[in-house]
């Protein structure tokens, strides 16, 4: 089934002529991407700890400080507190974002989200239903004709609620599995956009497979659909590739990506925004989002969540701007002030990091790593002086294992080749 869908894919995909202007870069979309924050319902069912009204509210302000487009505060339904937690939060929302609840296709189960969002000035029911085969027949136990008709009653009704005034949003739960039933798929989303959606979302609710076959069902899907309607993609990390996912999803049509801060959400979590931020942004796409604002973001996120960074984590992990092999370090020396850097994926300064390019020595540092440290350190220093100094360190480095040097360790043994010196050139004079 695979290998049918890619032959298919394949001859819609552009080539790399098609993709790059000639002299100019990489062609882009003409809209900017509508980033759908889902922090505060999926990332936050699947905290161990879930947050209370008051945390919930710190993240919500911090997401519109961010400027995403769109946030779903939470499953109205789920609980008292989980309806309190959307009203209250609709009520703070401003004037220029879409705030949503999720519902599953329940009228009872609509009603109560539509209540709890009602307040805010872009209010969005979210209605989810399975589409794909495998959940159709093993969960549901209906046939594919009941299930478009609860995706059009759901959607139907929802829409009357909503009126003009508030947005219908519809989630074709595992459409990522919906490979053996496509045209099924194409044809749920068409009844839903019939019925009165104004967006129709595409989640690979489970990452089973490459990006490359997920975003070529969204290019048959936004192919299949009327022009102008609009598409948004949610995509789990199962198998580590949302970011992937979700970048390459924009590019075949899903102008709305659902993602979340830190990628926090169930299993492996939802796509991370910031990943998706700045991929996008490196490529020419005009991404409308506080990009300085990210690394304080993600820090507030994990102490709140208690879901610690990870060192090497893109973009945000402590160890992501630091180079320790002699043959970076040089090249990072050397392009240094240049806005484009040799080992540099992005500016530190574009996400709000305190500190760029961090150069460390080890067994493996050359003579610009010594160079580097001690200048930026306010230690004026001869390129000379640093060549003679690395295969000392380089010696203390491998005979305590290899490991990193402190700044302190490094002045000390620059104190001792200079007074070492010193104490030559003395010797050589009474000579």
């Amino acid at each position: 089934m695979e290998q049918k869908s890619d032959a298919i894919a394949a001859t819609q995909y552009p080539s790399i002529q098609e993709m790059i202007i000639p002299g100019q870069g990489l062609k882009t979309p003409l809209v900017s991407p509508f980033f759908m924050d889902v922090t505060l319902r999926d990332g936050n069912q699947a905290l161990r700890k879930p947050w209370n009204l008051e945390e919930k509210e710190i993240i919500f302000k911090r997401l519109v400080k961010l400027g995403v487009q769109g946030i779903e505060v939470g499953f109205a339904s789920a609980s008292k507190q989980d309806f309190e937690a959307c009203s209250y939060l609709s009520s703070l929302a401003p004037e220029n974002v879409a705030i949503s609840s999720l519902s599953r296709a329940v009228e009872k189960e609509i009603d109560l989200s539509w209540e709890a969002i009602r307040k805010a000035p872009r209010p969005r029911i979210h209605i989810v239903y399975p589409i794909s085969d495998f959940t159709i027949r093993n969960v549901l136990g209906i046939s594919e004709k009941e299930v478009k008709e609860n995706i059009i009653r759901s959607v139907s009704y929802a829409r009357k609620l909503a009126g003009n005034f508030g947005e219908v949003q519809f989630s074709g739960e595992h459409f990522g599995d919906s490979l053996e039933n496509m045209d099924f798929a194409v044809e749920a989303f068409q009844a839903a956009l019939d019925a009165g959606a104004d967006v129709v979302n595409l989640p690979n609710t489970v990452e089973r497979y490459r990006p490359y076959l997920f975003v070529a069902m969204v290019r048959k899907v936004a192919e299949s659909l009327p022009g102008g309607s609009k598409i948004s993609v949610h995509t789990h990390n199962d198998l580590g590739m949302a970011t992937a996912t979700t970048v390459e999803s924009f590019f075949a049509g899903a102008t709305q990506l659902e993602t979340a801060l830190n990628g926090l959400g169930e299993r492996a979590g939802n796509t991370n925004t910031y990943e998706v931020a700045i991929a996008l942004h490196n490529c020419g796409v005009k991404v409308d989002l506080d990009l300085q604002t990210i690394y304080e973001t993600s820090r507030i996120v994990s102490r709140m969540s208690g879901i610690p960074i990870p060192e090497k984590a893109p973009l945000i992990g402590e160890d992501v701007v630091a180079h320790r092999s002699g043959i970076h370090q040089d090249g990072v020396s050397k392009t240094k002030d240049m806005k484009k850097g040799a080992y540099r994926a992005f500016d530190a300064n574009l996400i709000g990091r305190p500190e760029g390019d961090r150069i460390a020595f080890t067994s493996q540092s050359g003579k610009s790593a010594i160079y580097e440290i001690l200048m930026q350190s306010g230690i004026s220093v001869s390129k000379e002086e640093a060549s003679k100094l690395q295969p000392i360190l380089k010696s203390i480095s491998e005979n305590s294992g290899g490991g990193e040097l402190s700044i302190e360790e490094i002045k000390m043994e620059l104190k001792n080749l200079r007074s070492l010196e010193v104490s030559d050139r003395k010797k050589i004079s009474i000579d």
